[in-house]
């Protein structure tokens, strides 16, 4: 059987093509009757008509896709980031391929021949703005979530309050008598794991201490890092402030494997709020970071920016999460 065409549909329907081009388009009201228009839709579903998407956009020039690219898809917060841009780009027709970096956060390489004959813009999520030079180039839509806002690359920005949200972390520790601080930080070089350790090390006053240690972005990886560093020479830390909940994870691993217990001989805090975090014992105290909530403005973002519109928007709130990983340092029970 051959594909119904929108002839078809108009010959079944007993009007001009012209007539099925406006209903079918939404775009009937004012110029065809509701009962035109019924028929038109009755007559379509009846033979099983789909319009022509390919030959419409290259009448319109546009593709309405957007390219949504990650630095990976292990990470159970990109997504919900996808989940929310594909939320609302369904719901201004639009749909949004979702592009893993095979380099992670380094520079990620065009997916298609060419994108800017595939795509209408690109989001990208905790990327650097120089590492997208491969995609699209300057002639593609930039919008960049989790990323640094001076980067003058971009059409917009969508980013989490995170030194806020280290900031609700540190004073929590504080007010429970922790003192000695070890902070579990991400390997990965980016601008959101650089907020966190700038500014957990700002909130730090003279009678504090702070340790520095990076780690892979697993819980393996985690582990064995906390485990070095627990075992070191010198006072041990009481409160462990991780970029990640995985991170936050392997920590918690590397405490029972050295007969410590979280949160009676140190506290472990992390960042997200992922499944996880309630997934392990004792369920971890995290900052949750409302990543669907990311996608959602990234998109809304892209979509104003393509309407020629200029977005601009407050950092994305975010709050701490209480929960037993986290308690009385061990010197004030």
């Amino acid at each position: 059987m051959t594909r119904p065409t929108s002839r078809d549909v108009a010959t079944a329907a007993g009007v001009s093509q012209a007539t099925v081009s406006l209903v079918l388009g939404d775009k009937w009201r004012g110029r065809v009757s509701e009962r035109t228009a019924g028929l038109v839709r009755e007559a379509a579903t009846r033979l099983g008509y789909r319009p022509n998407l390919a030959a419409r956009n290259l009448r319109l020039g546009s593709t309405r896709t957007a390219l949504l690219v990650v630095p990976a898809l292990t990470n159970e917060f990109f997504a919900r980031v996808y989940t929310g841009a594909a939320r609302v780009a369904a719901e201004h027709g639009f749909g949004v391929v979702l592009y893993p970096s095979p380099d992670g956060t380094g520079p990620a390489r065009d997916p298609f021949a060419s994108a800017r004959a595939a795509l209408d813009g690109v989001i990208a999520s905790s990327m650097a703005a120089d590492a997208l030079h491969a995609i699209g180039g300057a002639d593609l839509p930039l919008v960049m979530l989790d990323s640094d806002p001076t980067a003058d690359t971009a059409a917009a920005h969508v980013n989490l309050a995170m030194a806020d949200g280290m900031r609700q972390v540190t004073e929590h520790l504080l007010t429970l008598g922790h003192r000695n601080f070890l902070h579990l930080a991400s390997a990965v070089d980016s601008w959101t794991f650089e907020v966190r350790a700038k500014t957990l090390a700002v909130l730090l006053g003279p009678d504090t201490q702070l340790r520095t240690v990076r780690a892979p972005l697993s819980v393996n990886g985690a582990r064995t890092a906390m485990e070095t560093a627990l075992a070191a020479p010198g006072p041990r830390p009481t409160a462990i402030v991780c970029d990640d909940d995985i991170l936050a994870a392997g920590a918690c691993k590397a405490a029972r494997r050295l007969g410590l217990h979280v949160p009676d001989d140190l506290s472990v805090t992390g960042f997200d709020d992922l499944a996880l975090a309630t997934a392990v014992e004792p369920e971890l105290t995290t900052v949750r970071l409302p990543a669907e909530t990311v996608g959602e403005q990234g998109m809304t973002a892209l979509l104003a920016v393509l309407d020629g519109t200029t977005w601009t928007a407050p950092d994305i709130p975010v709050h701490l999460v209480t929960r037993d990983s986290s308690g009385p340092a061990p010197t004030t029970r």
